[in-house]
């Protein structure tokens, strides 16, 4: 078997290399620009930049796999408003790029979607809910996925809430690691308490992918964290983890950030359709920060 991965060089994409190691299989890492994984001899590297069409379809012909999984996007969700028409390239025409090429080595494309194309009005959303982004980058995802549902090639379309987990090198910081290295450092942080996620633990979805591809799971499968908390909750929770001083954590509220983008206010799952179809078994969030907290130490 052979696998591409989209994006190598963040946080899914690391866990997903991490994942196929232990695997009897031939690896693509793709990410733009130079390799920032540590950890090299086991897979293949390719400079990849989706939004060029043409470097797309050489690489996937070149090695011909029989899974993409796409992890690459532009999710800074306020850079989107004001970048609309990279947006655009990264969220959703560079999909069609990696689906045509796809179709034309009949390979399995698994795509990473958001919650972010729901308005949060419902709070446990199904696969089947009507979706309505608040923001430009869930409008340039929820396009992507309108985008694979008119294609022909075999596809699966992963949605997921805040993923977190620990990572090398990586451009941004995810929520659990930003605050657990500020608040070690004894900085006082404002964090929001009136919006709530369901946050995904990134070995979790990474292993979401992998089964996917071994269930031949097609179509949209919602897949996050079990527990929904507040941001201010899951920052709280950090801090109580690691004996840290609670009392540095502000609450805020949203529209004091004065954000550009809109965010839904309530964001969880129904797993059933994951538990069913990749046999999907969360970690609770305790669970997680016990295994970030060894990993942190290798």
């Amino acid at each position: 078997m052979v696998y591409l991965i989209t994006g190598s060089n963040g946080l899914l994409g690391q866990k997903l290399l991490q994942k196929f190691k232990n695997i009897d299989c031939e690896i693509i890492a793709t990410s733009k620009g130079e390799n920032k994984n540590p950890e090299t001899g086991f897979y293949k590297y390719e400079n990849l930049d989706i939004t060029n069409q043409q470097r797309v379809f050489e690489v996937v012909n070149k090695y011909k796999p029989n899974a993409i999984i796409n992890t690459a996007a532009l999710t800074n969700v306020d850079l989107c408003e004001d970048e609309k028409e990279l947006c655009d390239h990264v969220n959703t025409i560079a999909v069609g790029y990696l689906a045509d090429a796809a179709l034309e080595v009949n390979a399995h494309l698994i795509h990473i979607s958001t919650d972010f194309i729901f308005d949060g009005q419902k709070s446990l959303y199904d696969e089947e809910d009507t979706p309505n982004p608040l923001s430009y980058y869930g409008k340039s995802k929820l396009n992507s996925e309108k985008l694979l549902f008119n294609h022909n090639c075999r596809w699966s379309v992963l949605r997921t809430i805040v993923i977190y987990g620990v990572g090398k090198n990586l451009e941004k910081n995810n929520i659990v690691i930003w605050a657990k290295n500020q608040l070690e450092q004894g900085n006082s942080i404002n964090i929001i308490d009136d919006e709530f996620r369901a946050p995904t633990f990134a070995d979790d979805l990474a292993e979401a992918c992998v089964q996917t591809f071994q269930n031949e799971a097609y179509g949209i499968i919602h897949v996050s964290g079990k527990e929904m908390m507040s941001i201010f909750e899951i920052v709280e929770r950090v801090a109580k983890f690691y004996n840290f001083d609670t009392s540095l954590i502000n609450r805020i509220k949203s529209k004091e950030l004065n954000q550009k983008a809109k965010r839904p206010p309530k964001t969880s799952f129904n797993l059933e359709k994951a538990k069913r179809k990749i046999n999907y078994s969360p970690k609770s969030f305790l669970e997680s920060l016990n295994i970030i907290d060894k990993q942190l130490l290798n």
